[in-house]
């Protein structure tokens, strides 16, 4: 069993300042895999204190020196990539091949992207008669998930670095284990001392005293909405800046004229992949009433026909949710969903044949879910699709729209035209047309009750960056002056 004993503060590895850990378990076995330090207050105030220390002369820096140590990171994360994969499979079981793909693919695609930017990006600009500086925002508290682990951790680190700030970062206490392969790397890379820091702990230790801690100036947060506000809260007292990137509900509107089997599938396959524990699901499939029962029939092939099991299986195309915590919750959610009269088309709370150990939830179905059902306006954060028929296009935008929630959805239709016109009136920050991938440069963020800020590319840099405007004396008139 791997034992971490020291948390990254000032540069160095040190002694926590209290004897207690946090035990992390492999939800596919539910046997302790490591232990980490359980950090404190007492912790946060020294890792703040290095962070402060060294913000001066990092904030100084050129975008060309920041690039350097941007390159390295990057180069550091492509060398440990499978140990990286190895890891997450382990901490929160995502199968192998999708962290291969997607849980180590995408913090190095993140991490590159900023060392590319940072090639470009302009700090300065002439407005009229004022030049407009951009500079960072100070010491930055990250506060990351356990669903995509590592790829939020760097794509708040990385931004932030770039843009000359200093960082504690507070990783979930259910998958802190990347945290330490990230800050190996950064501590090889040489990046000065205090710039970047670790304190793994719980968010009510931790993440409480990064929040309120008077010489933090930014909080960067994913995840629970609930979370989230009491972020604010906290926040609230210093004034500081906070950048939330919650929850979702989002919905994957398939236009009659969208070649149904396959938008189903797709759309199937988006909330099943990393066992529905994506905040951009789009676990609302809205279907044309006169379609509604083929895409039903569809979605439930698709759903049974999705190989369950061990992530280190290289079949296995869903692992067990990160933890028991989680796997009740799905249940629970499961069950309201039968209580309040939703049709169960497959799945269920019992666990998935031949698997009775690990954290395990059926890929489940709904059917005529009726649009104030708990499952149809709560985040569920497990394998689960409800399905709603609506009448017209104007019908499924009102069902669509009808939610605390704006992340992310996806429209289907066989015009992109008319999908597009379609995403523009979607209240929500992220919209896929017929299907399309995330873009790592494009801005990632929701409306509403999902969160504030932008995370990726341009958007996410300048999350970190605080404009400051210098005006200048206008030059002088030209011609002979008035007496």
């Amino acid at each position: 069993m791997l034992e971490h004993q020291h948390i990254y503060i000032d540069g160095a590895w040190r002694s926590p300042s209290d004897d207690q850990v946090t035990e992390v378990v492999n939800p596919a076995t539910e046997q302790v895999v490591a232990t980490v330090p359980a950090a404190t207050a007492k912790d946060v105030d020294a890792a703040v204190a290095a962070a402060r220390a060294a913000l001066p002369a990092w904030s100084r820096t050129t975008p060309a020196e920041r690039g350097v140590f941007l390159d390295r990171l990057h180069r550091g994360l492509v060398e440990r990539a499978d140990e990286i994969a190895t890891t997450v499979t382990a901490e929160m079981g995502a199968p192998r091949r999708l962290a291969e793909r997607v849980q180590a693919g995408l913090p190095v695609a993140v991490a590159e992207s900023y060392v590319r930017l940072l090639e470009t990006y302009e700090f300065e600009e002439r407005v009229t008669t004022s030049l407009v500086v951009k500079e960072p925002v100070g010491v930055v508290a990250a506060i990351t998930p356990w669903n995509y682990p590592l790829h939020q951790v760097v794509a708040k680190v990385a931004a932030a670095l770039a843009a000359g700030c200093t960082v504690v970062l507070k990783p979930s206490e259910v998958t802190p284990l990347d945290a330490y392969l990230l800050t190996e790397v950064l501590d090889a890379a040489g990046l000065p001392a205090g710039v970047f820091n670790l304190v793994p702990g719980t968010g009510s230790v931790v993440g409480e005293a990064l929040v309120a801690h008077p010489d933090v100036d930014m909080v960067s947060f994913t995840g629970s909405t609930r979370a989230g506000k009491r972020i604010g809260e906290l926040a609230a007292a210093t004034v500081k800046k906070v950048a939330l990137e919650l929850g979702g509900k989002s919905a994957n509107v398939i236009l009659p004229d969208a070649d149904l089997d396959s938008a189903v599938r797709a759309g199937v396959a988006n909330v099943l992949s990393n066992s529905g524990q994506t905040c951009t699901a789009w676990t609302r499939m809205l279907v044309h009433r006169d379609s509604y029962e083929r895409a039903v029939e569809v979605a439930r092939e698709a759903a049974e026909s999705t190989v369950v099991g061990d992530p280190a299986d290289e079949r296995t195309q869903v692992g067990p949710v990160a933890s028991a915590a989680q796997r009740d919750r799905v249940r629970a959610h499961i069950a309201e969903g039968i209580d309040q009269g939703a049709r169960l088309v497959t799945g269920g709370v019992e666990p998935p044949d031949g698997l009775p150990t690990g954290y395990y939830v059926r890929p489940t179905v709904f059917a005529d879910v009726t649009e104030d059902m708990t499952i149809a306006r709560e985040e569920i954060f497990g394998p689960v699709i409800v399905l709603l028929p609506y009448a017209d296009e104007e019908d499924a935008l009102r069902i669509a729209n009808n939610s605390l929630y704006g992340l992310s959805g996806a429209v289907f239709s066989a015009s992109e035209e008319r999908a597009v016109a379609f995403a523009r009136r979607l209240d929500t920050g992220m919209v896929h047309i017929n299907g399309a991938r995330l873009n790592l440069i494009a801005p990632f963020g929701g409306y509403k009750q999902s969160g504030n800020g932008r995370e990726l590319g341009v958007h996410g840099l300048e999350e970190f960056l605080q404009a400051k405007a210098l005006h200048l004396p206008a030059p002088a008139a030209t011609g002979r002056a008035t007496p």
